[in-house]
């Protein structure tokens, strides 16, 4: 498979560069220099970010809760007897006004009907009885249906953004008859580069022959951190994958960022996390983020990309010992997954 992202470094100009985040991965010295790196840039831009302004409004709408195995969401630290955690993943609809137009960004709009067709997904489901299936995967709604709801036309979205590309089928939104004629898709380059030949530790959680007849002028590849608009921005955060970036926006209530770097605010202050295991695994090996490990291509970075968003964030005002990050699919209680009730969960970022 060819794609012409890698061909070339005319990139399309989006949004404004974030110098202040630039180089972070490559800093001189190992992971841990670029830890203390991650910790001073990340301070620096904090503060540059909050004088950005805010968006006009941010709501969240839920898509779907499913299992997870919770090997994965946390990593090596819990002692939960579940093998299998649940996940909500939940889409932000953020609006700003840019040169007198109003501006939609869906982030996480994912088709998750299709979504199942990934390969890891697939084969749970194939092994998973009917009747189980239906009990732990709960659909609350869907992109056309939120959007609907919320007297937004398809026409009217400007951007379409995930942290990362795994799971996602993007041709009922973008491909030949797209729902979204005028979108499109904000993705760092390099993770549209690795989708053409990927790496066996990849392959279980994309779907790449869905990209083959997909317009390449659909997509806004960016190498890197750039202000889009008034408190709306997107980091670089390498690590989960090769081409990872996360969301920050500036709020009423302070900077938020989200991805699915971590699966709950709790796993940036295990500390103060009542999850099995968690408090113990991070004072037994010095551990101060739980990682969402489903892939472990750079773990070492993926670390420090946590660090880092962990640095942005403010402290949220319902309970400041932990985070205003708001994972992308946020870990969710269940009876069926004993001991992996989280201890706190946002819900939903609302500005």
């Amino acid at each position: 498979m060819q794609f012409p992202w890698g061909t070339t470094t005319d990139l399309p100009t989006i949004g404004t560069e974030i110098d202040t985040l630039a180089g972070i991965s490559t800093a001189e010295g190992g992971p841990g220099a670029r830890l203390r790196v991650a910790r001073e840039r990340g301070l620096a831009f904090r503060r540059e970010f909050a004088t950005t302004g805010t968006p006009s409004s941010i709501v969240t709408r839920d898509l779907v809760t499913l299992p997870y195995p919770t090997r994965f969401g946390l990593f090596r630290a819990s002692r939960a007897i579940a093998p299998f955690l649940s996940i909500t993943n939940r889409m932000l609809v953020i609006r700003w006004t840019e040169d007198g137009r109003e501006r939609i960004l869906l982030f996480e709009p994912s088709d998750h009907e299709y979504g199942r067709y990934t390969p890891y997904f697939e084969d749970l489901s194939d092994r998973t009885p009917s009747v189980v299936e239906r009990r732990v995967v709960k659909v609350h709604g869907t992109v056309p249906g939120h959007l609907d709801r919320l007297g937004i036309a398809p026409e009217d979205v400007d951007y379409l953004m995930f942290d990362h590309l795994h799971t996602q089928d993007l041709r009922r939104w973008i491909g030949p008859a797209p729902y979204f004629p005028n979108a499109k898709v904000i993705v760092q380059r390099d993770e549209l580069m690795a989708l053409a030949e990927l790496h066996p530790l990849q392959k279980p959680w994309y779907q790449p022959a869905t990209y083959r007849d997909l317009p390449p002028e659909r997509f806004l590849p960016i190498d890197g951190s750039v202000v889009l608009g008034p408190g709306v921005a997107v980091v670089k955060t390498p690590g989960h994958v090769f081409g990872n970036q996360s969301l920050v926006v500036n709020t009423s209530t302070g900077i938020w960022v989200s991805s699915e770097n971590v699966i709950a605010a709790e796993a940036l202050t295990p500390e103060h996390s009542r999850l099995p295991g968690l408090a113990a695994w991070s004072r037994r090996w010095q551990q101060e983020v739980v990682l969402n490990a489903n892939t472990v291509e750079t773990t070492a970075d993926q670390y420090n990309s946590i660090v880092l968003e962990k640095t942005l964030a403010d402290r949220s005002q319902a309970d400041p010992r932990f985070l205003q990050f708001f994972p992308s699919s946020e870990l969710t209680g269940a009876w069926t997954n004993p001991g992996t009730k989280p201890t706190f969960r946002h819900h939903q970022i609302v500005h």
